[in-house]
């Protein structure tokens, strides 16, 4: 009797949903923006620090509470063999800078510490517009400080890195609001409770179950149906107890005499639960629509709750992916750096020398490109003129054997020779002493 053929599933392999490649065309905006950031994060004397991909899951059970629907949905959580506790992928920054905070010590340095981050987070969530599984943000954080001034140099800052990529003061928008403490809270979400008691018909079924486990996300809920609903809720504002009303007072004081200009919104809330007293959003208006780039507050109980060590902090992070989707729709200019010389070789003896000759430029700080797998003197100059050098170095089997290589002038066109051993000197004179070191030029002199 015949076997019958199985028939094989072919797969198309690609990246999972809502995750993406950062292509090499994609990498130096990437780049580019990171750059403009840590500028002005070091600036203002924060130092960076990593922390694993992997966590522990209780952190975020600890930090964020059972109940909160980023522990409930959206934590990618996994075992090992090796690993009696849960792990996750880190779903958010702040809580392993706490862990990292309470385990290395900080809280014996001098205070506050300032600490910064950039890399990838993972979250079960409808993808969208700029939003994905995997996402990067740039995130800072203050850590040991509850001095309002704190707050206002966080917003300070916000404001600061998204200037200095590209976006004027009218085209961000600020909005502010305070949740209170642990103890003004209680007497709010009573309050909030009530009202919502009369309107829970109304609300949409994700509201519904909200009311029962965590009645503050109502605010936070972007369903059409609730809008109208939430934005008649009582105001957190009017319940604040005297110490969280002074702080908040002073806040915006300070953002006041700085000249920032901001919104206040009774419905803002943070989607984490271990945020206390200011919380922040930035949005920057986008394909006819305002968009969320970029969210924190104050948290000054979390570390309490990890590690019984009573620190307040307050912080802040950008979504990048969608910061880099404005970008890139409004074609903001952006400075890449870009080599001045193209190294050309034709013959096998020449590239055999070009490597050599590309590892003495390198050493020297002189950014060279080349192409070694082109061997036609026509298509080198093509690819020279297509990245658009200043000049081309030119070397060939007769200036191998007499000591030289030409230069070529790809502006005038004029070409002359140069003694090869003491080309490193030659073309510093060209480029007017300037050496690349790092993104930076500094005197050869």
């Amino acid at each position: 009797m015949a076997r019958k053929k199985e028939k094989t599933k072919k797969i198309r392999l690609q990246t999972p949903r809502g995750m993406k490649d950062i292509l090499p065309e994609e990498y130096p905006l990437w780049q580019w923006f990171f750059e403009k950031s840590k500028k002005v994060l070091e600036y203002y004397g924060f130092s960076r620090i990593e922390t694993p991909i992997i966590e522990k899951a209780e952190l975020f059970l600890r930090g964020h509470g059972k109940e909160s629907e980023l522990v409930q949905k959206e934590m990618y959580a996994f075992k090992t063999k090796e690993e009696a506790d849960w792990l996750v992928l880190r779903p958010e920054g702040t809580a392993p800078i706490a862990r990292a905070y309470l385990e290395h010590g900080f809280f014996n340095l001098p205070q506050p510490v300032k600490l910064y981050y950039f890399g990838p987070f993972f979250r079960h969530e409808r993808p969208q517009f700029g939003r994905y599984r995997q996402f990067y943000q740039l995130g800072y954080e203050i850590l040991g400080g509850d001095q309002p001034i704190l707050d206002a140099e966080v917003i300070l800052i916000g404001k600061a890195i998204l200037n200095e990529i590209g976006f004027k003061d009218k085209e961000i928008q600020i909005f502010l609001n305070s949740i209170g403490c642990s103890k003004c809270r209680k007497k709010y979400l009573k309050v909030l409770k009530k009202f919502y008691r009369s309107n829970i018909k109304k609300v949409c079924s994700e509201c519904q179950l909200r009311y029962k486990k965590n009645p503050l996300r109502m605010l936070d809920c972007k369903s059409v149906k609730c809008q109208s609903i939430k934005e008649k809720a009582p105001s957190f504002l009017d319940f604040l107890c005297e110490n969280c009303s002074n702080h908040f007072r002073q806040v915006l004081s300070y953002l006041d005499s700085l000249g920032i200009d901001y919104y206040l919104d009774k419905t803002l809330v943070r989607g984490l639960d271990y945020y206390t007293k200011t919380v922040i959003e930035f949005n920057i208006e986008a394909h006819n629509k305002e968009l969320s780039v970029g969210g924190g507050g104050r948290y000054d109980e979390l570390i309490k709750v990890l590690g019984r060590i009573d620190k307040p902090a307050v912080g802040m992070a950008f979504g990048v992916e969608r910061i880099l989707e404005i970008i890139k729709s409004r074609k903001i200019k952006i400075e890449t750096e870009k080599p001045e010389i193209f190294l050309i070789q034709i013959g096998p003896r020449a590239k055999e020398e070009a490597l050599k000759l590309l590892e003495r430029f390198r050493k020297s700080n002189i950014p060279v490109s080349a192409n070694l797998s082109k061997d036609n003197l026509k298509d080198q100059l093509k690819l020279a003129d297509r990245l658009g050098v200043n000049y081309c170095l030119i070397l060939g089997q007769q200036e191998i054997n007499d000591g030289m290589i030409i230069l070529k002038d790809m502006i005038s066109g004029i070409q002359e020779n140069l003694p090869l051993e003491r080309i490193e000197e030659e073309i510093k004179k060209r480029l007017g002493a300037r050496v690349i070191v790092k993104g930076s030029e500094t005197s050869n002199n």
